[in-house]
């Protein structure tokens, strides 16, 4: 993925402000409705992605948390459930940071996030595009992958070492 546009000598009042920074400066279009969210849409190579920031606070304990969700429109059939259940699971062993999830009754696909910062310290830049280029990277990397065991009769085996065949070269 190419470097995300930001300018540089960002004041800013919460993480939050640092990623519309980010957005408006890469023209997403973006919806933010109150202080404490904010929502993007994103083309990846294979699908749209919906970006859902949440910023909360906690003055008890002198911390904010930063909820990150990227989601991605992929239709589950009925029955597909166990197949997609059994991919995650193999996709979370090889992750890093962060993890997939199939969440709610409509079951949406996700890519799931989670940043603690204390009261003490503020979310740098870096930290914000590395966030969204990471996320970005995730679900591009592994879309396929549910659309091979969703649509393509593949078995997740199959299907993530699909997802994991790295190039090499050009051609």
């Amino acid at each position: 993925m190419a470097s995300l546009l930001v300018t540089d000598g960002l004041e800013t009042g919460g993480p939050l402000d640092i990623i519309e920074s980010i957005v408006s400066a890469n023209d997403w279009p973006y919806d933010r409705r109150c202080e404490e969210e904010l929502t993007v849409f994103v083309a990846g190579s294979w699908a749209e992605y919906s970006l859902h920031f949440a910023w909360s606070r906690d003055a008890m304990h002198d911390f904010g948390g930063l909820q990150f969700v990227c989601a991605f429109d992929v239709r589950l059939p009925d029955g597909s459930h166990a197949g997609i259940y059994k991919l995650l699971s193999l996709i979370n062993a090889q992750m890093w940071l962060g993890h997939f999830d199939l969440a709610g009754e409509e079951s949406l696909l996700m890519y799931r996030h989670g940043v603690l910062l204390p009261d003490n310290m503020q979310a740098t830049l870096e930290q914000c595009e590395n966030l969204i280029e990471i996320a970005l990277t995730e679900c591009d990397r592994y879309y396929q992958a549910f659309q091979f065991v969703v649509w393509g009769g593949k078995t997740p085996e199959e299907a993530i070492a699909a997802a994991l065949f790295d190039t090499v070269g050009e051609a």
